[in-house]
């Protein structure tokens, strides 16, 4: 147990458990980033308390007799909340606050705080309200009005928290509303992406970490201005630019909400419609944030909501951001192939990334060998415009050519075939 000597702002204490082979290092260190998540929802932490059990305990989590000492200690230092890293079924969170004299959250109620005070676009407001409202919904068996002795603590801000008042009918009708809001921007958002498709622009995606440096990242490449702050889910709303690569290839750059471990599910579902842009995207930017001590467990913690919302399988580039707080003797290591290690704020490897941007989206095209009737040029001029030609060199047929297509390239070009030219791949 670490104490904390502060007196100002909302009190916090949290609460650790090492279920079954987990660590109590690692629990600190998560609680290490949990102290993080309630000093950006505006609070401040007075201490902590770790555990180690085989299993949770069904009525409070943390068992009766942990229970009895967290109560005491959240009286001895006059704590508004107690905060567990790990998620309390809504029985547990009732018991626990019986127990504790106090309010009682969890880990999730934190990061859903957070989004709440971060939301400014009209479809950001609307899911995080769906995701609260999901999330509290459960919550309001038993508790009636007392809820609304809470507004203004970490949990009960946002958009929503008035609808805490009302009956399960009007919640339920709330929430469905939402969800045909959010359905209807995610047809528009999705009617728009098959129009950039048909373009034949392609799509980069920058995920990562929290506070890894993506809309830093962003602004480097494209001088688009995005709010950078050095705390956690300081941009929810996404952004996206266009980036012109040196060959005269565009794309599209967007920048995500950043992941975080424990990630709720009820964001991950309402964020659906903005997350499909990852899982559409042709290539992503995995930005890591190579000075922190936790970088591993980061990147597993991004490909695990990248494995939940359908976008493990797409092609990625690994850039190590803020290397220019590393040693000269780490830096030197490198990051392994198709890594690039970068400071976006310094600007230092932005151009070999922009390179390995354009390598990568080279190589998801395919090179194919055809031969154009010399009467053909509107065919090779097609060819020159949609794809890149490879070689060409003329015959007694016609032309041969060796071109590289990517996938909507290639349609276009095989409706201008009409099935009277061969399109062979060489690969």
């Amino acid at each position: 147990m670490t104490l904390i000597d502060r007196s100002f702002r909302e009190k916090i204490l949290l609460v650790g458990v090492a279920v079954d082979s987990r660590s109590l290092e690692s629990v600190e260190d998560e609680l290490d980033e949990l102290a993080l998540l309630v000093d950006t929802a505006g609070a401040e932490v007075v201490g902590r308390v770790t555990q180690r059990r085989d299993r949770p305990d069904p009525a409070t989590f943390i068992g009766s007799g942990k229970a009895d000492e967290v109560a005491k200690l959240a009286e001895l230092l006059d704590v508004d909340t107690v905060v567990f890293d790990e998620e309390l079924s809504p029985a547990q969170q009732r018991n626990l606050e019986k127990i504790f004299g106090r309010t009682a959250i969890d880990r999730t109620a934190v990061i859903l705080d957070i989004f709440a005070q971060n939301a400014h676009s009209a479809e950001g407001k609307a899911q995080v309200e769906l995701a609260l409202l999901n999330y509290r919904l459960p919550r309001l068996r038993g508790k009636g009005q007392s809820l609304s002795q809470q507004v203004g603590r970490i949990g009960t801000r946002g958009p929503g928290e008035t609808k805490l008042e009302e009956d399960r009918r009007r919640l339920q009708d709330r929430i469905s509303h939402l969800r045909r809001e959010l359905n209807e921007l995610a047809k528009n958002q999705k009617v728009q992406r098959k129009s950039r498709q048909r373009s034949r622009i392609a799509s980069v995606s920058i995920v990562g970490y929290t506070n890894a440096g993506k809309s830093t990242l962003l602004n480097a490449l494209t001088s688009a201005n995005v709010l950078v702050e050095d705390r956690l889910f300081a941009t929810l709303d996404p952004r996206t630019k266009r980036l012109e690569l040196p060959g005269g290839e565009a794309l599209l750059l967007s920048d995500t909400v950043g992941f975080i471990r424990k990630l709720p599910h009820q964001l991950v579902v309402s964020f659906k419609s903005t997350l499909e842009v990852v899982s559409e995207s042709d290539l992503l930017i995995h930005v890591v944030d190579a000075s922190s001590e936790s970088r591993d467990e980061q990147v597993s913690a991004v490909r695990s909501v990248l494995s939940e919302i359908g976008a493990s399988g797409v092609p990625e580039i690994m850039v190590y951001n803020k290397i220019d707080l590393l040693e000269p003797e780490i830096r030197a290591k490198g990051f392994g192939e198709h890594s690039v290690g970068i400071s976006a704020f310094c600007g230092e490897g932005i151009p070999r990334l922009v390179e390995e941007i354009s390598l990568a989206l080279r190589r998801r095209a395919k090179v194919f060998e055809l031969v154009v009737p010399y009467d053909r040029g509107d065919l090779i001029a097609a060819l020159h415009r949609e794809g890149e030609v490879v070689s060409l060199r003329e015959t007694k047929d016609g032309v041969k050519l060796l071109v590289r297509l990517d996938k909507s390239s290639r349609g276009a070009i095989l409706e201008l075939l009409g099935g009277e030219i061969e399109l062979r791949s060489t690969q």
